[in-house]
């Protein structure tokens, strides 16, 4: 017999964003995760002004607000001239309750979403089970688990969503394709304790450098900066992860006398894809599950959130009694953001900052400076680049 309840297959903030809603609506979640619980690894950090807004929707805006860095202004840079543009999100005021971006590691959001979904009567959440396949019917789902131990557990819902990330085996299992691209380069991020901010004159909090050798990009974070290079896809990881390479490599950003504190790194492939159908059935793709993104601009959580909320909502009405063809307006909606704003913000940023033509460049910058001078363009610019914009045109997408 199907249980009276959805599944939601991964405990990232996509997943558990649209169990918070769903179960603030009266619904019953489960939401399955394969790790024993909640990574506190460092993943994104930027949170864009409509997202906050949304989390407010559970009091959990304001905490990430107090856990975090709050960044008004964030600048293109180029190696040699210095600031080329300044982006002042104060012009986003009336248009958001946050009118700037957020830093604040993304395991902060997670803990506290479990924190609020463990205290939730209508949610269960269940650690070390990996989901490995699924099937539906007319009257619901039935998702295969492997827990830690080896053995095979079935559980049955009514609907699920599976935000269960890039390598999402309930994508796999639907056979939805997954097409798009892999960036050259690999991305290799380290978090240094050196303060940047008293380095580099005119330093905002978040800083996209470009450079027709290496751009850079520089984010702060309450008690860390992170440094953001393109790497040699034919260095291997421990060849780029070595400590005397990421001495140098980060001795290239700002030269200083002593060596940099370094508390952590990773190297990762960078994928541009979004699926083919976010629908299938009962079953609904967000996030990482159903697009992938370069990190240039901070799209991909606050993306897959924005999904998750939209999906939510749609789903309780479904819920509710209305038609579940509903669930084909999200798909809509959310993919064409994921074609037309995340992947088109994100491949621009990229392309300004490899960019190594002196002309192309010179374009891009003097373009750059004068947006921010036209304060009708500025807001422009800002409004799509926080995506608020991208909320706001899906209004015209049925």
């Amino acid at each position: 017999m199907t249980e009276a309840r959805v599944l939601i297959v991964g405990a990232g903030p996509v997943g558990m964003t649209a169990a918070a809603y769903l179960a603030n609506e009266g619904i019953p979640v489960t939401i399955i995760d394969a790790h024993r619980d909640v990574p506190t690894d460092l993943r994104a950090s930027t949170f864009h002004p409509p997202t906050l807004d949304m989390l407010d929707r559970f009091g959990i805006g304001q905490k990430c607000v107090e856990q975090g860095l709050i960044c008004p202004h964030w600048q293109f840079r180029d190696r040699r001239e210095g600031v080329i543009a300044t982006f002042d999100l104060s012009l986003l005021k009336g248009e958001t309750n946050h009118p700037y971006r957020l830093q604040c590691e993304q395991w902060k959001l997670s803990l506290l979403l479990r924190d609020w979904l463990q205290a939730h009567p209508n949610a269960e959440l269940i650690f070390g089970a990996r989901a490995i396949d699924v099937t539906q019917n007319d009257d619901g789902v039935t998702l295969t688990v492997e827990r830690e131990d080896g053995s095979h557990e079935k559980m049955s819902g009514r609907y699920m969503v599976s935000a269960d990330g890039a390598r999402s085996n309930i994508r796999k299992a639907l056979g939805v394709t997954f097409e798009g691209m892999t960036i050259p380069e690999i991305f290799l991020s380290m978090s240094t304790t050196f303060p940047f901010q008293d380095a580099i004159a005119d330093l905002s909090n978040i800083a996209y450098i470009s450079d027709p050798d290496e751009w850079v990009v520089l984010l702060r974070t309450p008690s860390l900066w992170r440094v953001l290079l393109p790497t040699d896809p034919n260095e291997t990881p421990e060849q780029m992860k070595a400590p005397a390479r990421v001495e140098e490599r980060l001795q290239a950003v700002f030269p200083k006398a002593e060596p940099y504190d370094v508390v952590h790194s990773v190297e990762y492939r960078v994928h541009e894809k979004v699926a083919e159908n976010y629908v299938v059935g009962r079953v609904f793709l967000a996030g990482d599950a159903a697009h992938l993104n370069n990190p240039l601009g901070g799209m991909g959580m606050n993306g897959g959130i924005h999904d998750a909320m939209n999906l939510a909502e749609k789903l309780t009405k479904v819920w509710q009694g209305e038609p579940l063809s509903l669930m084909g307006r999200y798909e809509r909606q959310r993919r064409k953001v994921a074609v037309e704003t995340v992947q088109a913000q994100s491949l621009r940023n990229r392309s300004i900052l490899n960019e190594r033509r002196p002309d192309a460049r010179r374009a891009y910058h003097d373009d750059l400076r004068a947006t921010v001078e036209d304060p009708a363009r500025h807001k422009a610019y800002v409004m799509r680049s926080s995506l608020i914009q991208s909320l706001n045109d899906l209004e015209g997408v049925e």
